[in-house]
């Protein structure tokens, strides 16, 4: 029997702690090594409120800029119980709460700022966790990006931990765009501030296109013992070099990667999803589960856009209760310019996709929050059409119906590493219509079990994406045979957990 620990910074298995598809991982990897007999350990930033309620196990004393200070270990009782899992969170009074979920912070003046910080502060306390015994005696670490990548630094530079040197480190990759760049020197959340007393070498830890700064990204890929993407597709990307906005490759660490690639450390292990024990929507609620949500919000101090929320999006939704559209077009994702960047840079192809809808009675519902500039750009694009409703929330009950009832999945990513979303739709049968990158090819097979575009330029992707979309309603309304032919395709495949779980046993936790 192996002892696991996982690190990360969101974990959906206890309540409150998911900004996006890394804590689904975080949930469901360590309940399938569970059921495989092994032991593990799961611990996430408190974010200040999460160990509200919590069992308090020990005081951990760290030392950071200079002094003595100290955070504190909590257990939490998770969403579901499992045998053989323990959740933990930590909590320091700068590991402070985030505005993206309630987790990360927006530093728009000085990237990466706050985040540093409390990261800084998280991977102190969990090597002294792990110092204290307080995990038992640890023969993996699982690692979650950049937040965790400083465990790394503490193994090989901070004889405090020398601990860390006993333990096999393994580093996923869930999103190689977001770096932890942040100075070495001269700024308060820098590493010399934090950890004034640890020398390092500096060719290690430095970013390649900024020498005063460390790149934490990068620190996890050089360290690590093994380092993982989440969809072998997006391995074979990230190994190329970005040509932007026509492809997100490697994103200037593709001769790191290349490296850990020829030394044997790098593999490409696609994602899983859950088909037992699932949260399943009834039939027929969609249009009430989002107004049942939006009154919610409404009833809000904090929420914002409560006349739009109630006389735009209410307002459609209620028509829809007594005429329903015969074709729900649907996306559920983060506003952003990873998602959305093809709507941000052609306005008029999403437009031009919504009146092809209109004229077939058709609506596109799309749920999400996140950059102010596309929030506001979707607000607007939904006050000109009628048969677009934004939802600018997140709601588990809406999110589900969506997955159930749609007729279609939309997933226009500029880039996936892996993707949920669509499996989540084609595990009810629902088709998705995708960009062809990364886990996404991996996962969607044009014209068997769904939809593809794509071009070799950006104005070609966009064009092939309304095209694509185009023929996606011919196929709905002209062959009906092999629309349901194509469902049928779609709920069948498997990306099971137990099976990506297996090949991490083989490739990632074996020496």
């Amino acid at each position: 029997m192996k002892n696991f620990l996982f690190v990360s910074a969101e974990n959906d298995a206890i309540a409150n702690c998911k900004a996006g598809g890394m804590a689904d991982v975080v949930r469901d990897v360590p309940r399938q090594l569970a059921a495989n007999g092994d032991q593990v350990h799961v611990v996430v930033p408190a974010y200040n409120r999460l160990h509200h309620n919590a069992f308090f196990i020990s005081d951990l004393r760290i030392r950071i800029r200079g002094e003595e200070s100290i955070a504190y270990l909590y257990e939490v009782k998770p969403k579901k119980d499992y045998s053989g899992i323990k959740h933990y969170v930590i909590h320091h009074p700068e590991i402070v709460e985030g505005n993206i979920a309630h987790i990360y912070n927006d530093d728009p003046e000085e990237p990466f700022f706050t985040d540093a910080v409390k990261y800084f502060i998280f991977n102190t306390a969990v090597a002294q966790a792990i110092k204290q015994n307080l995990f038992d005696h640890v023969d993996v670490i699982h690692l979650h990006d950049w937040h965790t990548s400083f465990l790394l630094f503490h193994k090989r530079y901070n004889l405090e931990y020398s601990l860390l040197k006993e333990s096999w480190f393994v580093y996923s990759i869930h999103n190689l765009s977001l770096q932890g760049i942040r100075p070495l020197n001269a700024n308060f959340a820098s590493v010399n501030n934090f950890f004034p007393e640890i020398g390092y070498e500096y060719e290690v830890v430095k970013d390649d296109r900024y020498n005063d700064c460390i790149n934490l990204m990068a620190l996890g890929i050089r360290l690590a013992d093994r380092v993982h993407t989440v969809s072998p597709s997006y391995k074979q990307d990230i190994l190329k070099p970005s040509q932007k906005p026509e492809f997100i490759g490697g994103e200037s660490l593709e001769s790191d990667l290349i490296k850990a690639d020829q030394e044997g450390r790098l593999y490409g292990i696609l994602n899983g999803v859950n088909y037992e024990n699932i949260r399943i929507a009834e039939k027929g609620k969609l249009y009430p589960n989002i107004l049942r949500q939006l009154f919610k919000w409404i009833q809000e101090e904090s929420k914002k856009y409560k006349s739009d929320i109630l006389a735009n999006t209410g307002e459609k939704v209620v028509c829809l209760l007594d005429n329903p559209p015969s074709f729900i077009a649907s996306s559920v994702a983060r506003m952003t310019e990873q998602k959305f960047y093809f709507f941000k840079r052609n306005p008029q192809a999403f437009k031009a996709i919504l009146n092809d809808l209109a004229a077939q009675n058709g609506i596109f519902i799309l749920l999400g929050t996140g950059e102010p500039e596309y929030e506001a750009l979707m607000r607007d694009i939904s006050y000109e059409h009628p048969n677009f409703i934004f939802i600018n929330g997140q709601s588990e009950d809406i999110i589900d119906s969506i997955y159930l009832e749609s007729d279609l999945y939309f997933m226009p990513s500029l880039f996936e590493p892996c993707g949920i979303s669509q499996m989540l739709a084609m595990r009810n049968g629902v088709l998705c219509l995708v960009h062809h990158t990364g886990g996404l090819i991996d996962t969607v097979k044009a014209n068997i079990n769904g939809f593809a575009f794509d071009g070799d330029t950006i104005d070609d992707k966009i064009n092939n994406m309304v095209l694509a979309f185009n023929n996606v309603l011919e196929v709905f309304y002209t062959d009906k045979p092999r629309w349901k032919r194509m469902c049928k395709n779609a709920k069948e495949a498997r990306f099971s957990w137990e099976n990506t779980v297996e090949q991490y046993y083989s490739q990632l936790y074996t020496k």
